[in-house]
């Protein structure tokens, strides 16, 4: 049954809300297009924002408690049935706690379930527990899965809208808090196409989620110094836009990876794969959460704990190039 209830196109406001909230004024939006729409949480409609859906739309609408295998082998049997289930809930959760279910009934049959996983990485603060930082590395690894990391909450919303028209299953994974955002207007999003934010030749950027502001404003920093350093947002870990790598790592003098997660298995494991396959010999340096637990603290405490925030980019571009001419 469709819902006669108009919702504010979310382009003008998303300065005020989180990327949590654009999925789910995302979600609204969608819902009245596609009545085959149906979402499903394990009792997190709040924290990942979706009790509007349920109100408005509580016909599709299911909330099967904590229990997030039992909610990925539903999603399964419903794709099987012709809908397009939205699973969200905790990164960690989602791709831990269900991770067979996620392998073995979504992907092994390549069905259309989007999972939206909220409180990514270290956006949580709840602390190794609660810090998904090894969850791209687990769902990339799956046949079949489509891996997102969106940067904002415009790019989330785009996101969003983009996996209906996967065939397959997708993995989204977004934060927690007030992401700043990296684009003031509409971008060009693609599945598997990396978006240029900003060109240069001498150190190469390439980064995910809300590590793309981080690498944009080190990346304004080295400008200001007459360093120029090109950043791109590598929203795709699966399929990874090997082109875009492959012409970044060609045109500077090193290319520098950053992700909110472990360096095993993401966004730099990826980028690394990309570079050794191609035979693309460049000084490459990957940034994020080292082989370790997680400590407790804020994203932007553990970010810079860790040596990833726009001051830790900064020093690791000044330290590469001067490595370049010694």
């Amino acid at each position: 049954m469709k819902s006669t209830n108009s919702v504010k196109n979310i382009d003008s406001i998303y300065k005020e809300i989180t990327a949590r909230e654009a999925y789910g004024k995302k979600m609204l939006e969608l819902a009245q297009q596609h009545e085959n729409l149906v979402v499903l949480v394990p009792d997190s409609m709040r924290t990942n924002c979706t009790i509007d859906f349920m109100r408005q739309f509580p016909e599709r609408f299911f909330n099967f408690g904590i229990a997030e295998q039992n909610t990925m082998s539903i999603a399964a049997g419903m794709a099987l049935e012709g809908l397009i289930p939205f699973v969200s809930g905790f990164a960690t959760f989602l791709s831990m706690r269900a991770c067979e279910q996620v392998r073995t009934d979504i992907c092994y049959g390549n069905l259309p379930v989007k999972i939206v996983a909220t409180h990514s990485g270290t956006s949580s603060g709840g602390g190794t527990t609660h810090c998904a930082i090894e969850d791209i590395a687990i769902m990339r690894s799956f046949p079949n899965m489509t891996v997102m990391a969106p940067s904002d909450s415009r790019t989330t919303g785009s996101a969003v809208g983009a996996a209906l028209n996967v065939p397959g299953p997708v993995y989204i994974r977004i934060g927690r808090g007030l992401e700043p955002l990296v684009y003031d207007d509409d971008v060009d999003f693609t599945i598997g196409k990396a978006i240029k934010v900003r060109e240069g030749s001498d150190i190469s950027f390439i980064a995910c989620g809300l590590c793309v502001y981080h690498a944009k404003k080190a990346a304004d920093r080295l400008s200001a110094e007459g360093i120029s350093a090109s950043v791109l947002d590598m929203h795709t870990i699966k399929p990874l836009d090997v082109e875009s790598v492959i012409r970044a790592a060609k045109q500077a003098k090193g290319v520098i990876t950053v992700e909110d997660h472990n360096v095993i298995g993401g966004l730099g494991s990826a980028v690394a794969e990309c570079l050794q396959d191609h035979a693309v010999a460049v000084p490459f340096k990957r940034l994020g959460i080292p082989d370790v637990f997680v400590d407790n603290g804020s994203a932007a405490v553990l970010h810079k704990h860790y040596g990833f925030d726009e001051e830790a980019l900064y020093a690791e571009a000044k330290s590469m190039l001067a490595a370049s001419v010694s």
